[in-house]
């Protein structure tokens, strides 16, 4: 068989059932290859940035590789930020593009660009096949090194010719078998495993002194798909906790001591007991900045135990005084026990942790005036109240994101699809269709702002060549609003380039692309709009018109301290005139 047929048979032989591409002159022949083959599914986006982006969903919603093709020149530029967005969220991708014949590499032939040179800082490995014998071992350790230890996108540039050639699988050098073994550092097992053991004996001696120890845990959870570990040592414990953005739905709607998000827009309880915790257990997260805010202020006064697959991200940010590069699962296994054999004592510090939840935890008033305007706060509440709990929520960026994070409860970290560490806007569409591929049955809603809708809303014809019973629901204030909150908070409310009261009028949009689709810009309108898309068995788009400016509260300056966050200064001041009334 060619290259193109032996990707094919790779794809088999992982179980690679799904992938999401756009074709072209330097990939064409493994789009000949695909004709007349059953085994695996190809999902035609309408822009290559929307097939890695749904590869994205597809891995996050299942947990299993994604996979995006396109052709070479503007075909792998445009996956790019695609593969940056899931290199920064550590989701695991496998990108094949076609390039332009091996004799024309370096002559500028028509769409050749350095796909190897240009993607070195996004990807775990990348690949520039110069050998067809050598395909059949850099597939298996790329799809190998993909999901191994901490996941990410591995990316695979081939030349036509080679997808043309004959591949002999026997003629290749066999030290490559060993996959991703060869990329990984290797370690003395039993030296491993005995420090291992050591750091987690000095972690329960630690939790057991500490008076007021803080849970901190992040999107590695989901990772190392140890949601359940996490939650039985999280309920034995009965540490109070806090997640970051991709950690969100680590806990579980009902654990009672979950103080929600902490960061730039974190909840004031979360931001509160890591300012006064005394020992802080991070579990899968890499402190980034806008969990962290100004490091030098963030837990002042808490040791720091971090505990992540990935070593690289000790002490980047924050040192620590013990760190653990281990599996989560087999970690969490063990604190567990620790603390059946031993509780902790931490009565006082649970109690007051739940009182700074009843008073500085996220408020959103219900309006109950029927005709009022609707608020982005208010309406994601409802929707968290009426859809059901294996519902999945793919986000685009702004402050609906924000929004969602504070004001849905999530039941399973994998229901909630977010662009954490690159922020793309457009991310959320796309994502959703890749999640509808790999949850077939599930409920899907894209929640998403005017701005991020228009960056990759040709992928309505996505929908509607799958057939697939996505909900979009677009909160829509006419502004980039998240800029326009910052320029008004920190930039003297000096507006610039951030109107969009030119949008289209969505509902024809939607239509147009034979998507029935709802308007609506009253209070007493949400709950029935809510329940009809979600009953509708087909997609839907609902258009929610809310005010310009309204922002996200509670909010921290870029490079602030998370103990100075600002509160919403309009209301406060509305309460304080009532007060002197």
């Amino acid at each position: 068989m060619n290259g193109a047929q032996h990707i094919l048979q790779a794809f088999q032989q992982h179980s690679i059932t799904t992938v999401f591409g756009y074709p072209g002159g330097c990939i064409m022949p493994l789009y000949d290859a695909l004709v007349g083959d059953a085994s695996v599914e190809h999902v035609l986006c309408r822009h290559e940035q929307g097939c890695a982006l749904a590869a994205d969903g597809y891995a996050r919603a299942s947990g299993n590789l994604g996979v995006c093709i396109a052709t070479s020149g503007p075909g792998a530029t445009n996956l790019i930020t695609g593969v940056a967005n899931a290199f920064q969220d550590s989701v695991p991708l496998l990108v094949i593009t076609g390039q332009v014949p091996s004799e024309l590499i370096g002559t500028d032939a028509f769409q050749e660009t350095d796909v190897l040179g240009m993607t070195l800082g996004i990807v775990k490995h990348s690949y520039l096949v110069d050998d067809a014998d050598s395909l059949p071992d850099i597939l298996i350790e790329a799809i190998a090194l993909a999901q191994s230890g901490r996941p990410g996108p591995v990316w695979i540039d081939i030349p036509k010719d080679i997808l043309l050639t004959q591949v002999n699988p026997e003629a290749a050098d066999q030290k490559e078998r060993e996959g991703c073994d060869s990329a990984e550092p290797r370690t003395d097992s039993a030296t491993h495993n005995g420090a291992i053991d050591k750091g987690i004996n000095e972690t329960l001696r630690l939790l057991r002194a500490a008076r007021k120890p803080l849970l901190y845990s992040g999107g590695g959870i989901t990772l190392a798909s140890a949601e359940d570990s996490f939650r039985e040592f999280a309920e034995h414990s009965a540490l109070p906790g806090v997640v970051t953005l991709k950690g969100i739905g680590n806990p579980g709607r009902h654990n009672p001591n979950h103080l929600g998000m902490l960061g730039m827009h974190g909840c004031r309880a979360a931001n509160r007991a890591v300012d006064e915790c005394d020992l802080l257990l991070v579990f899968g997260a890499r402190l980034d900045d806008r969990a962290t805010g100004k490091p030098e202020t963030f837990a002042p006064n808490a040791k720091i135990i971090h505990i992540d697959a990935d070593s690289a991200e000790f002490h980047k940010i924050k040192a620590a005084v013990l760190t653990i590069s281990a599996d989560l699962n087999d970690v969490l296994h063990a604190l567990t026990c620790g603390v059946k054999a031993q509780p902790l004592n931490i009565e006082a510090w649970q109690k007051q942790c739940r009182t700074w939840l009843t008073t500085g935890g996220f408020q959103a008033a219900d309006n109950e005036e029927a005709l009022a305007p609707i608020t982005g706060p208010a309406f994601v509440r409802q929707l968290s109240r009426i859809a059901s709990d294996d519902t999945i929520i793919s986000c685009d960026v702004g402050q609906h994101q924000m929004w969602v994070a504070q004001y849905y409860q999530f039941n399973h970290p994998r229901q909630h699809l977010t662009s954490g560490g690159l922020g793309t806007m457009g991310f959320g569409l796309p994502a959703a269709i890749g999640a509808q591929f790999a949850q077939r049955d599930a409920t899907i809603i894209n929640v998403t702002g005017d701005g991020s809708f228009m960056m990759n809303a040709q992928e309505l014809a996505t929908i509607r060549r799958y057939r697939l019973p996505l909900k979009i629901i677009i909160l829509d204030n006419q502004c980039l609003g998240m800029v326009r909150q910052q320029q008004e908070l920190f930039y003297e409310n000096r507006e610039s380039h951030i109107n969009l009261d030119d949008n289209p009028d969505f509902v024809a949009m939607a239509r147009a692309f034979d998507i029935p689709a709802l308007h609506i810009n009253r209070t007493d309108q949400v709950r029935r709009s809510i329940e009809t898309i979600l009953a509708y068995k087909g997609p839907m788009l609902l258009h929610v018109a809310i005010a310009r400016e309204e922002n996200v509260w509670p909010t921290v300056k870029p490079g602030g301290s998370n103990r100075e966050m600002i509160e919403n200064t309009k209301s406060a001041k509305k309460k304080t005139e009532e007060s002197a009334a």
